[in-house]
């Protein structure tokens, strides 16, 4: 009986750079994402690259990440930010709306879905959706 494929072997890193190209793309444009996309800069294409590093490796691909940047750490980068589950279910959004835009099977799809939502509380850092601005008894990260 044969493994079955990891997701770095039926997308490949073309497949791969294609999804989040288009999660990005559909960030910067879907007024669903409006908070999402207020986390970024106006430039995507550093962090285009760095998420697709990230997920050449995390699919099952070479560690491209890791070589560029060193450990992989979620949580770390992304503190200073306030994640709460709003921006969680956006990132979630718009991830799945860039497969489905890419075309990505349903297997696939069913493959990526439980491991990106692990990834997505993973980076949550706040248990509300109350930014700083909202409440003065939220201490901005700084």
């Amino acid at each position: 009986m044969s493994r079955p494929q990891t997701p770095y072997e039926i997308l490949g890193e073309d497949g791969i750079r294609r999804l989040c190209e288009t999660f990005y793309g559909i960030m910067d444009r879907a007024p669903e994402a409006r908070e999402l996309r207020a986390m970024h800069g106006r430039d995507l294409s550093d962090i285009t690259d760095r998420l697709t590093d990230y997920l050449v490796g995390w699919m099952g691909g070479p560690p491209r990440y890791a070589e560029k940047h060193g450990g992989v750490c979620l949580t770390e980068p992304h503190a200073p930010y306030h994640i709460g589950p709003k921006v969680t279910a956006q990132w979630l959004w718009c991830m799945e709306r860039a497969l489905e835009e890419i075309d990505a099977s349903e297997d696939v799809r069913e493959m990526l879905r439980v491991p990106f939502q692990r990834i997505a509380q993973a980076v949550q850092n706040r248990d509300t959706d109350d930014s700083p601005r909202d409440n003065p008894n939220i201490i901005a990260a700084g």
